[in-house]
């Protein structure tokens, strides 16, 4: 790496800086950002804008002094950290802590990269619902596979590849997570667990995590419960269902809207009195969906059907 000097006075004035930073740092490859040190200054006070980092560092202002942090990438690696002209060796070292079922480093820990997420997810499942059927993604073919779509998709870069290949001119330019894209993890593309439990080193070998869950999996492996009352739902938020009287069957919506108003799905194979159809995309406002005409679509409480309102596990950190 390089050292910046994007200061105000270029690189000049570092004599005057202390830089409070050990020569070899072990951090927890996990994705968070982590405290590594602080800076100084021998007369007066140390400020941001006199500080110079490379790579993955970060500044806060602490009074009088600068803390300088670092974001662990979520991939074991050696890289050197530069502030101020003084070089260190960080180690960011194989993560194996469990949050639920989940690695340490796959849970978001940013507010940003969560609202990121939460963005990007409600965004493909809406867009989802805007394409015609000999448009929409082979795929999604139910209410399951149009979750694992959108997740998969929100995680990406969403950079000029990804427009192109998904053919999105018309998707916003948002925010794209931080914390790490899909497909580089460290257990690749396997982003769903195949079964409840807590999070154990051996799940990352096993095939734990795998490319495809069903609703009944995703619910109870993938995300927590949040509440039955349908006024706690946000944006990006999942409800569920188990209709009883059809064999236990799972359905699942997601929240969509700027302010969670709206429910996007896919209905699933119907069968009719012709036959059976691939189903369709549907999106109704919340508002309509609570007067259903069915009162086992109808997410309120009294609804033994209604499991409830649900959050992805990586998003546990909203809790």
């Amino acid at each position: 790496m390089v050292a910046l000097c994007a200061g105000l006075g270029g690189c000049v004035g570092w004599s005057r800086l202390q830089v409070s930073v050990p020569e070899t740092v072990a951090l927890a490859a996990d994705g968070r950002m982590h405290r590594v040190g602080v800076v100084t200054a021998r007369r007066g006070g140390a400020r941001v804008e006199d500080v110079w980092v490379s790579g993955r560092a970060a500044l806060t202002q602490d009074g009088e002094t600068v803390g300088v942090w670092v974001r662990s990438p979520v991939l074991a690696r050696v890289d050197q950290l530069v502030v101020a002209g003084r070089v260190a060796r960080v180690e960011f070292l194989e993560d194996d802590r469990a949050e639920g079922g989940f690695p340490e480093w796959m849970v978001l820990h940013d507010a940003a990269d969560r609202e990121a997420f939460r963005r990007w997810f409600t965004e493909v499942a809406e867009r989802a619902a805007d394409l015609s059927p000999d448009k929409l993604p082979k795929e999604i073919g139910d209410c399951s596979a149009l979750l694992r779509y959108s997740f998969r998709e929100a995680l990406r870069e969403h950079d000029d590849k990804w427009y192109a290949g998904l053919g999105a001119e018309e998707m916003p330019g948002l925010r794209s997570v931080a914390q790490w894209t899909y497909p580089n993890t460290p257990i690749g593309t396997g982003l769903f667990r195949t079964r409840a439990g807590s999070f154990v080193a051996s799940d990352l070998r096993d095939g734990t995590f795998a490319q495809f869950a069903d609703a009944k999996t995703l619910v109870a492996a993938n995300a927590f419960f949040v509440s039955r009352d349908i006024g706690r739902a946000r944006a990006g938020d999942l409800i569920f269902y188990r209709l009883l009287e059809e064999t236990s069957q799972y359905h699942s919506m997601i929240v969509t809207g700027t302010h969670g108003e709206w429910v996007v799905y896919h209905t699933g194979p119907i069968t009719t009195p012709h036959g059976k159809t691939p189903g369709e995309m549907r999106r109704v406002l919340l508002a309509d969906l609570m007067k259903h005409p069915d009162p086992r679509w109808r997410p309120v409480a009294a609804n033994a059907n209604f499991l409830g309102v649900y959050r992805w596990d990586i998003l546990d950190d909203d809790r």
